[in-house]
């Protein structure tokens, strides 16, 4: 059609954004990723002044964590059967209250931990219903062929906003417990509102019956498969072990002695060091030698865990996670890669739903082991110890998938 040859011409801002819906869904998913990092650092910041414990951080791991292993799957089955903007719509609203009820407690002086934990679990099961739903709204948006592009638009606005969240947000808090709350509310209304704009070119896919079988059958595949079985099980433990994102709030105020502004730096680090390593990997992606190139990434990981757990300067400790991060995008891109491109069609909606529950949730799981294992022996002592753990990972797991440590191409043979 000459209209698909003009789009293939155009550049590629003005050939995505000139579609319908697309733009409006970008500043929605925009607003809600930078209202949810700077929310991240206000609240981690404000329960730890709350409380003084390092378990305190933990459990905000915690509650974000239970949401989303128990809703999940309900949440898959809710993207594919209702009208996903209206969905979308609502879990943000559901996340602008939540917000505007931090800020009123902080106001008021009446915020707890308790509220806060409750405030976040509400969040984080909102945040398990947007997700999937935003997901599967981007391939109506575009043809099929300009689908990668638009992907990546996407990936690198939500990088964009991981940067600039958490610094944005520490900045706020500076001015005050309530502001960064307030400014975050604003963001989830607006996100909402944009969804609301969005016009879908085409239904959504009939409802499909969710049960354990689907789930089962999943597993299954990923356990008959080791290299598939190896990269996930292997990125899974390296965060798990080397997480230290949630003890970032003990470091800035006690190790560092810094403020909210140098944890907004912090928390910004990795996702610096991650932009940089995809946009290099784009320009020059991975082609063989992926399994060693995998495993020495871990490695780095554990490696750079381990310096960030001793530093004492605030500099080396920002390169440090920005190292982490770069070196945590490897590994990402060799698991993605692999369970898209070695599963099956009619086993990709299965084996993608339980990448997205190990994986997904092993930030939030990472940061309740980090917090309570902070709590019983200190916190430097247990990043020191998780960088450890993943580099002992990363050799046995050698041993463990010896085809994994062989792997060439990603693409099956």
């Amino acid at each position: 059609m000459p209209q698909a040859r003009l789009d293939e011409n155009a550049s590629p801002p003005v050939q995505l954004l000139s579609h319908p819906g697309l733009a409006l869904l970008l500043l929605s998913r925009g607003g809600s990723a930078l209202g949810y990092q700077m929310q991240a650092v206000a609240v981690g910041w404000q329960i730890y002044a709350l409380t003084h414990r390092a378990f305190s951080l933990g459990l905000l791991g915690l509650a974000q964590f239970m949401p989303m292993v128990l809703l999940i799957f309900a949440a898959g089955h809710v993207a594919d059967r209702f009208d996903r903007r209206r969905v979308a719509a609502l879990c943000q609203g559901v996340e602008a209250c939540g917000a505007a009820t931090l800020a009123t407690g902080s106001l008021l002086h009446v915020l707890s931990p308790g509220l806060i934990y409750a405030v976040v679990a509400l969040l984080g099961a909102a945040r398990a219903f947007e997700g999937p739903c935003m997901q599967a709204m981007l391939p109506s948006l575009v043809p099929a062929a300009l689908f990668p592009r638009a992907a990546a638009l996407s990936s690198s606005m939500l990088q964009t906003c991981t940067i600039i969240g958490p610094s944005l947000g520490g900045l706020l808090y500076g001015l005050g417990a309530p502001v960064p709350y307030i400014v975050c509310t604003s963001m989830f209304v607006l996100a909402a509102c944009m969804n609301g704009l969005v016009r879908m070119q085409s239904a959504p896919r009939p409802a499909r019956k969710v049960d354990l079988d689907a789930v089962f059958g999943g597993l299954r595949f990923i356990r008959a498969n080791p290299e598939i079985l190896g990269a996930i099980s292997l990125d899974l433990f390296a965060v798990l072990l080397g997480g230290a994102t949630a003890l970032l709030p003990v470091y800035a105020h006690d190790i560092l002695h810094a403020g909210p502004v140098a944890l907004g730096l912090l928390r910004a680090a990795p996702a610096i060091g991650a932009l940089a390593v995809s946009l290099v990997l784009a320009k020059r992606p991975i082609g063989g030698r992926a399994g060693r190139m995998m495993f020495g990434a871990v490695a780095l990981f554990g490696v750079a865990t381990i310096l960030f757990g001793v530093s004492r300067s605030l500099p080396l400790s920002i390169l440090c996670l920005a190292v982490l991060g770069g070196a945590d995008v490897v590994s990402v891109v060799v698991r993605s890669s692999l369970v898209q491109l070695r599963t099956p069609e009619e086993m990709r909606g299965r084996v993608s739903a339980v990448n997205m529950l190990f994986i997904g949730t092993s930030n939030q799981l990472g940061e309740f082991e980090s917090g309570t294992l902070a709590a019983l022996i200190g916190a430097m002592p247990a990043v020191v110890l998780g960088g450890v753990g993943t580099l002992l990972v990363t050799l046995l797991w050698m041993k463990l998938f010896p085809t994994l440590r062989r792997l060439d191409r990603l693409e099956a043979s």
